[in-house]
């Protein structure tokens, strides 16, 4: 079994998602996590990523993979499609596209991921409104793909305010 098999394995097993996984110069194995779609608006925590990785420890060594040091982590807010499945978990998301070849000089896109018609590949709806265009394309004209990171700069909701205790005249806090 080759180490790639290996590691989604492993990872598919704990009950998560293998998004990517690659090795670079220096023994380093990095590999992205992710949950699986079937829980939405969840996010992989640090203790995922803990037991992937003791994890993972104990399957390398015992597969004899060589490595010098392991990373795993979340795909982060600018999440990779690498897969038709990727694609369609994040269909009407907003997403960066860089295709392989050119078309009508350019090679980058930013738009709204849409389903081919009839099985057809995948659709690109972008420009301003009443003046979009729409890119037909198939995975394999793309170099690359990923999500346009969404931020909320407004915080999580307020949490109601805990009840006070009235203070006494002589500043005593007893009720």
């Amino acid at each position: 079994m080759s180490w790639q098999a290996t590691v989604e394995k492993t990872v598919t097993g704990l009950g998560l998602e293998l998004v990517e996984c690659e090795r670079s110069a220096g023994g380093l194995l990095r590999v992205y996590i992710d949950r699986l779609p079937t829980v939405p608006e969840s996010f992989v925590t640090v203790d995922d990523c803990e037991r992937v990785t003791r994890q993972l420890q104990y399957v390398l060594e015992v597969e004899a993979v060589d490595y010098a040091r392991l990373e795993v982590s979340s795909p982060g807010l600018d999440r990779p499609l690498n897969t038709a499945a990727h694609y369609a978990r994040f269909v009407g998301h907003e997403v960066d596209i860089t295709l392989r070849a050119p078309f009508q000089g350019r090679k980058k896109y930013r738009g709204l991921l849409q389903a081919g018609e009839q099985d057809a590949g995948w659709r690109l709806v972008f420009g301003e409104a009443g003046q979009e265009q729409v890119l037909n394309f198939q995975l394999d004209e793309v170099r690359e793909a990923r999500l346009v990171p969404v931020i909320d700069f407004k915080g999580r909701k307020a949490k109601p305010a805990a009840p006070s205790i009235p203070k006494k005249p002589d500043g005593d806090l007893t009720p």
